[in-house]
């Protein structure tokens, strides 16, 4: 076996390969770019070199440099991750030629299957049905267009090389092709220095379901069951589970063995992802196959048991593999979320920052639940402007797909994140969708489900009386505080409060009556009582405990005259009173926020690329205005009704916070 790999990536996909590669004995060399000096796969590698400047194109996607670090530690094999070098073929190559083994496929299987239009083309010859579309080199916007009204639309705009939703349109006109292929162009020779993007039929309502094959270098391969990954927005995964709701097995054996053909035509030998379109009656179509680990590998690993990190070193040293297809055998389900540092209340726009709070639930068993979570972050660290927003992968696996979304809000209810914007909230209010948790599910379930956007659920209901319990409670623990605090004046009786509770939460009121027995606090709301026991203390960012014997968990955070509560994907100021406040409370006028209508204000932090107006120009609604890019994505800023440019406040090149003025209207 190996004695020393490197890892050519970052974050939480390097320090997932040093976790395996720590288990199987194998020392790990990581590297890193000036932004990443102080991350957390540095300091878990047992050494790392520096490879370059921030941008990835002047560090992580330098061959030159990875090949040097391996020839400077003496690591005799690389793990690519995913992303970056990970299905480059110049990249296997210049590894083989340099005597160093490539955890991954060997390049044939690279430039066959990991350039998107070739893989089509090897597909169409290997008889797998494939979704109607042009494979050849577009040249021009106007060519897309062409094409696109041959093939009829909506169509999907794609990067050749790309991955993780960069260099992705979909487009329902000729306008919108024009414009999605100059984007999709420019995103992609950006994050995977190949501009070439080719155009297919978007099928409509369609599923996306990949299967998970490994192959060894003597011929064999197998597949180690489906992951359903609909759950999508700008064409980049949010959730994933393992199985699909959608497959039976006939369905699941007929796909893996079509996956199973692509892959030995190919002679692939890794751990790779064959990707289909499936529409809603079980029909499948070969969309693609990533040659490389997939972000979402982690619920094909809880329900089979099986190690892909490990399958990988094993078959690049030339091991057989020790699993047959007999030996696969799913047990239970699993669901992922993807933690992403972005404002899901602003269009899921990224947000960059300081981690001042981490706090991700335990890892380990719950209940019949087992949690995980795979991270590349820590307390006090940043997230950069300069990669993908991914702060953690949360999974669950328990015996039924019921009991692994269950597990997984509690986990959510119990991850604490503050110094950023992040997608907890939302990931979280999807736990509790009825649609979600029905299993009916598309690529365009975020789009129709929420299509005003996203804003903060308020509770209500049974979830809205839960909270109102736990801000009791906190409150409660808080006045145990104050009823020790030293130095009180003699002859003054100690400090005393009310049992009555009025809680303000969400618009709606709850009374409750507070009393103590043992461990636990009682609380008399008008119809039912709540037991509640926890050993919560001030200060803390989650609550745990019980309610009724059983296990719930908040997010929570001081306010004035109360706490801030997360809770089942719902979001409030839980404000807690005695009578007397609350009558007081009410009188108290509300601050009204500042009109900002006149001004386009900078919806992330991030780098003005292009301003497309001028002062004194009038803009009708829809028109772009700016375009800012963020952690590789470049996002169109456009108008939202018909204005007069008066002053332009920004200047392209120049890098702004979010919520800086770029320009004011007349």
């Amino acid at each position: 076996m190996f004695s020393k790999i490197l890892i050519a990536n970052r974050g939480e996909i390097a320090c997932r390969v040093i976790k395996t590669a720590r288990r199987m004995g194998i020392k790990t060399v990581a590297v890193y770019s000036d932004a990443d000096r102080d991350a957390l796969h540095v300091e878990m590698a047992d050494e790392a070199v520096h490879i370059g400047a921030a941008p990835a194109a002047q560090s992580y996607l330098l061959i030159d440099r990875i090949v040097a670090a391996c020839k400077q530690t003496g690591a005799e094999a690389v793990h690519p991750g995913y992303g970056f070098l990970s299905e480059r073929e110049a990249f296997a190559q210049a590894l083989k030629d340099n005597g160093i083994v490539f955890i991954g496929p060997n390049p044939g299987a690279i430039a066959a299957m990991g350039d998107k239009i070739e893989s089509k083309k090897a597909a169409a010859a290997a008889k797998v049905s494939t979704v109607p579309g042009f494979l050849g080199i577009i040249e021009s916007p106007e060519h897309a267009v062409k094409i696109a009204d041959e093939i009829g639309y909506p169509v999907m705009i794609k990067a050749s090389a790309g991955g993780g939703g960069k260099g992705m349109r979909i487009a329902h006109s000729a306008g919108e092709v024009a414009e999605g292929f100059a984007r999709a162009k420019s995103e992609a020779a950006s994050s995977f220095g190949d501009d070439r993007v080719f155009v297919e039929k978007f099928i409509v309502d369609p599923r996306h379901i990949e299967i998970q094959v490994l192959g060894d270098k003597h011929g064999n391969a197998i597949y180690l069951g489906e992951r359903e990954c609909s759950i999508q927005r700008r064409n980049q995964k949010v959730l994933e589970e393992a199985p699909s709701p959608l497959l039976d097995e006939a369905t699941r054996r007929k796909m893996g063995e079509q996956a199973v053909a692509l892959a030995k035509a190919v002679n692939y030998d890794s751990a790779g992802t064959v990707e289909f379109v499936a529409g809603q009656d079980k029909s499948f179509y070969f969309l693609e196959m990533n040659t490389r680990l997939q972000v979402e590998h982690p619920v094909t690993e809880m329900i089979t048991g099986i190690d892909l990190v490990e399958q990988m070193i094993r078959v690049a040293f030339g091991e057989k593999l020790a699993i047959s297809q007999a030996d696969v055998k799913l047990d239970g389900w699993a669901v992922e979320s993807r933690v992403y540092a972005e404002d899901p209340t602003r269009n899921f726009l990224p947000s960059t920052g300081r981690l001042v709070t981490y706090r991700p639930p335990a890892e380990g068993p719950d209940g019949e639940a087992t949690v995980r979570n795979d991270t590349g972050v820590f307390e006090g660290g940043e997230i950069s402007i300069y990669y993908d927003p991914m702060i953690a992968k949360l999974v669950t696996h328990a015996p039924t797909r019921e009991a692994a979304i269950k597990a997984q809000a509690r986990a959510l209810d119990a991850f604490a994140i503050d110094g950023i914007r992040h997608n907890i909230p939302f990931v979280a209010a999807v736990m509790q969708h009825p649609r979600w948790i029905s299993g009916n599910l598309s690529t365009g379930f975020i789009a129709e489900e929420f299509p005003e956007g996203f804003s903060l659920p308020v509770p209500h209901g049974e979830t809205a009386q839960r909270m109102a319990a736990i801000a009791i409670a906190c409150d409660h623990r808080l006045n145990q505080r104050k009823r020790h605090v030293s130095a009180q004046m003699e002859g003054w009786r100690k400090v005393s409060f009310d049992r009555l509770r009025i809680v303000q939460l969400g618009g709606e009121r709850f009374e409750g009556d507070v009393t103590e027995q043992g461990e636990a606090v009682v609380i008399a709301f008008p119809g039912r009582t709540v037991s509640v026991v926890s050993d919560w203390r001030a200060g803390e960012p989650v609550w745990h405990g019980t309610l009724d014997g059983v296990k719930v968990a908040a997010q929570v955070r001081p306010i004035l005259n109360g706490v801030a509560l997360g809770h089942a994907g719902a979001y409030a100021n839980a404000h807690v009173y005695t009578l007397r406040e609350a009558e007081l409370a009410a009188l108290m006028p509300e601050k009204v926020a500042a009109d900002t209508g006149k001004f386009l204000l900078c919806p992330m932090p991030g780098l003005v690329k292009s301003i497309a107006v001028a002062v004194g120009q009038e803009v009708k609604a829809g028109e772009p205005l700016a375009m800012v890019e963020a952690m590789k994505m470049e996002n169109v800023l456009r108008a939202e009704k018909d204005v007069t440019i008066a002053k332009i406040l920004a200047n392209e090149g120049d890098s702004l916070a979010v919520d800086a003025v770029i320009m004011e209207f007349a």
